[in-house]
């Protein structure tokens, strides 16, 4: 069952987390390279803002975004801004996120997001706690995938080995920490696939892209190569 209230909160404590972390860097620091590739941490930190407004837009029942070039240019033009400028942004966009989350609402309902994709209301506030968390780790700023939150890690695990359950190209695939498990890939008669063993960290890591995956055991075959998400 999902909780947007709690998940509202979490996007808030995430996000204090953020801009106190991101207080501590220097104008300097911002124009250096992030995790992402071709990135610096000004395009991260600009992202983390303008989608806050698109979730905005996504709960009140506007496009997420005018247009992909539209959402890539204007990353490109908040990116090279001062400190300081980044950490108003993102304090302003993030208020605004929760002012449109605590306005009644029916949160059964469904909504668009980028390229088609539907989900339910509900499900809004983990997709923005999702931005928060990972884009934090991309920063490159001490903050890693070890240090999510263990609930955190648990649903995002789950959430996107859902998003490749059935794809056709991921092999029948058993995920596990030795604790818990989690399916995913294709269906299929021909035996139980691979499965995957590791940290949930180095699991989440190499769902989300952020890991190779060196880390990880495997049995019963090689480790999948996963799609772009």
């Amino acid at each position: 069952m999902i909780d947007h209230g709690h998940d509202l909160a979490s996007v808030h404590t995430a996000t204090e987390r953020l801009l106190l972390a991101v207080g501590k860097l220097d104008n300097a620091a911002v124009t250096q390279p992030s995790r992402l590739p071709g990135w610096t941490r000004g395009h991260v930190l600009a992202h983390l803002a303008r989608n806050a407004d698109a979730l905005v837009n996504v709960l009140e029942g506007r496009p997420m975004y005018v247009s992909g070039g539209a959402r890539d240019a204007d990353i490109e033009r908040d990116a090279p801004r001062p400190l300081d400028v980044h950490l108003s942004d993102l304090r302003e966009s993030a208020t605004r996120f929760q002012d449109a989350g605590a306005a009644p609402a029916d949160w059964s309902r469904t909504v668009e997001l980028r390229n088609g994709v539907t989900d339910s209301a509900s499900r809004v506030p983990f997709r923005r706690w999702v931005e928060v968390e990972l884009h934090h780790v991309d920063l490159g700023i001490g903050y890693e995938l070890e240090d999510l939150p263990a609930d955190f890690t648990e649903r995002e695990i789950a959430f996107l080995a859902d998003r490749f359950t059935g794809h056709p190209d991921v092999p029948p695939t058993r995920l596990t920490d030795g604790t818990r498990a989690w399916s995913t890939g294709r269906e299929t008669d021909d035996g139980p696939g691979v499965t995957v063993t590791g940290s949930p960290a180095d699991l989440l890591g190499w769902l989300s892209g952020r890991r190779s995956g060196a880390a990880l055991t495997v049995d019963g075959g090689a480790l999948p190569a996963l799609p772009a998400l």
